[in-house]
């Protein structure tokens, strides 16, 4: 087992206090508006978003920053990728939270920054093979989205469980292509994604911040 392996897991683990739950990455939208209302819905959903859009653009930001190029630039290029003020919001807000508590954990002194980012500095002394923490980040990813659509449509927890099982395939290969990948691999063509999270920020009511 990797020495960093634990670690790791713990950060990105519900229980790490990043306040994931409040953020619904747009899903509360498309929950309101019917697109998803169900296992089948929610899972091609999710795996539209890890492969044409936030998810993909996170894994090689995360997969850059933890192969040691330029956190401040990168942290810019994250900014720039934000597809809406509510996007912007969510890695903000999470990356802020991690980094505060990463810090008071390790001692290091990490600044705020988007989250992928803020998981590549922390992890960086870690060591850890890349694509086995940028499946480990999209994991977390994808189980904080699995939750959500469990709460929010609602979906049985052994659904949503086998939701989660079904994008497991799909996070490996993402992991490993983003090992390998350049910041010219970075695309998003995720159109409903996007627009449902825009839309998010006049929704009413909602119950999630994003």
């Amino acid at each position: 087992m990797q020495p960093g392996l634990l670690t790791l897991v713990q950060w990105l683990s519900p229980a790490f206090p990043t306040g994931a739950f409040a953020y619904s990455h747009g899903l509360e939208t498309a929950i309101a508006d019917g697109r998803l209302t169900d296992a089948a819905t929610v899972q091609d959903w999710l795996a539209t978003v890890l492969h044409h859009g936030s998810g993909w653009q996170d894994a090689v930001l995360l997969a850059r920053g933890l192969s040691g190029e330029d956190l401040d630039q990168l942290s810019d290029l994250a900014h720039a990728l934000a597809g809406s003020a509510e996007r912007l919001a969510e890695t903000m807000d999470q990356g802020t939270a991690f980094a505060r508590t990463a810090a008071h954990v390790t001692g290091l002194a990490l600044p705020a920054r988007p989250l992928p980012l803020a998981v590549a500095e922390a992890a960086r002394p870690l060591e850890m093979p890349v694509a086995e923490a940028v499946a480990l980040y999209l994991h977390a990813f994808a189980s904080n989205l699995v939750t959500i659509a469990v709460r929010a449509i609602p979906l049985g927890q052994s659904q949503g469980q086998m939701i989660l099982a079904a994008l497991h395939p799909l996070v490996h290969s993402l992991a490993q292509r983003a090992a390998s990948a350049s910041l010219d691999d970075l695309a998003s063509s995720a159109f409903a994604a996007d627009l449902a999270a825009m839309a998010h920020e006049t929704l009413q009511p909602r119950l999630f911040r994003t």
